[in-house]
């Protein structure tokens, strides 16, 4: 859809007035377009308007939208494994859990600060931290570097755009284990390498 392509720069660069007038001729031609209603809510999260976040919340209830779980897969030798997010009940759930601790306080020490305003729900920023921790995307890297050769490049496939969190933190894992890495989402290929994204941070 031709409007989704400018409803995610006014996203990125947080200008509200051009992201409702896009979004209402989104909603106008597909009202059920479930993509424009959470990209308008994290823009709005990210200015701090969360009374627009609830509006957003009210409005996807009224109209029966439903917001699809993120769901991320990657392949492993001929296998394909699938992540949705907050999901543990992968067979090798303990060691993706440690491997997505392991980078994090170097990832700090870095300069990576986790984008809490990625998270919609209404908890304390340790909890939202926590919710950022068990992405999908999050979860099929950590998998991928635990079960693939040092050094071996990842692929992921994931359903939904990428949120801006896991971007950065993806962008830093590239370049903290020296992989390439990478994930085609709803809107397009970000090939990650050494801590840089092809889409140049904007999609």
């Amino acid at each position: 859809m031709i409007w989704m392509s400018l409803l995610g720069p006014c996203r990125l660069h947080r200008h509200a007035d051009c992201a409702e007038r896009v979004a209402a001729k989104i909603f106008e031609l597909e009202p059920g377009y479930t993509t424009a209603y959470v990209v308008l809510s994290n823009m709005y999260s990210s200015i701090g308007r969360r009374d627009k976040v609830s509006m957003i919340r009210n409005l996807m209830k009224s109209r029966r939208v439903r917001k699809v779980p993120g769901i991320s897969n990657i392949e492993v030798g001929s296998e394909v494994h699938s992540f949705v997010v907050g999901d543990l009940s992968h067979p090798r759930s303990e060691d993706i859990v440690v491997e997505l601790q392991r980078p994090a306080r170097e990832m700090r020490d870095a300069g990576y600060v986790p984008d809490t305003k990625e998270i919609l729900h209404d908890v304390g920023e340790e909890q939202k931290e926590e919710l950022l921790h068990y992405h999908s995307e999050k979860m099929a890297v950590a998998f991928g570097l635990i079960s693939t050769e040092q050094g071996s490049p990842l692929r992921i496939l994931k359903n939904l755009r990428v949120c801006g969190d896991c971007h950065s933190a993806i962008k830093f894992v590239s370049k903290m284990v020296g992989r390439s890495i990478t994930v085609r989402d709803a809107s397009r290929f970000h090939h990650f390498s050494n801590g840089t994204c092809s889409c140049g941070d904007y999609w």
